[in-house]
Formats: structure tokens, C-alpha cells, sequence
């Protein structure tokens, strides 16, 4: 199986049950491990037959900016939604991290994983 990776992607979006995260966009850290529908990509050296990591990340950006979600395990999974269904992943891996959320920890989250592994 081949995973593409994206490490510390930093992304803005209203999180959170508190009625100021409701309204004060924070900042959030995500890791993603992305299985590859296929290894097409490692033969022939081209680009359109890869998974394009760049195109990934704007499109969280975007779905995210326009929305709020109140717990993180939901944002994970509307992400890992997005990734299998319009980037045709059989499989991926989403973390997702609060940064300074709470006093003395750099960071809190969640990881899931859905879909199947080949």
C-alpha cells in the first residue's frame, strides 16, 4: 500500500462547545496518512496519475473555513469523509489537534481511521 502524508498542516476553523468558539476561529494542526487508490503514479512518473497533496489541503482549508463544529472527533471524520469520497482514498488516517487548549499541554486531539486497507 502507498500513503501520501501531510504532517502539521495548520488550519483555521470555528471548533468548539463554548459560545466565544463559536464565534473566534482557532487554529488547528492536522496529520493525515492517505492510501493511494492505486501505485500507477510510481511507474510512470506523472503527475496526473498522482494523488495531489496540494489539492488536499486547500480543499480542507475551504470546507473548513465555512463551517463550525462543536468536538473534534466530528471534524475528524467530516475530513476523512472529504478524503475518501472525493480524492477516491480506500483508506486514511486523520488526526486532529486543539494547540494550547489546556494549560501546560502543547497540544490535545483525536485520530481515527476509516476506510479499508488493501
Amino acid at each position: 500500500m502507498d500513503i501520501i502524508f501531510l504532517r502539521e498542516l495548520k488550519v483555521t476553523t470555528l471548533i468548539g462547545i463554548y459560545e466565544w468558539e463559536k464565534r473566534v476561529p482557532q487554529t488547528l494542526q492536522l496529520d493525515l496518512d492517505i492510501a493511494l487508490p492505486d501505485s500507477r503514479a510510481c511507474q510512470t512518473d506523472n503527475i496526473g496519475d498522482a494523488l495531489n497533496y496540494a489539492e488536499v489541503a486547500q480543499h480542507i482549508q475551504t470546507v473548513l473555513s465555512e463551517g463550525h463544529f462543536s468536538l473534534l472527533e466530528t471534524l475528524a471524520e467530516h475530513i476523512a469523509q472529504i478524503i475518501l469520497k472525493d480524492f477516491n482514498a480506500p483508506w486514511v488516517k486523520v488526526s486532529v489537534a486543539k494547540l494550547q487548549a489546556i494549560r501546560n499541554c502543547k497540544m490535545v486531539g483525536v485520530s481515527i481511521e476509516r476506510g479499508q486497507v488493501k
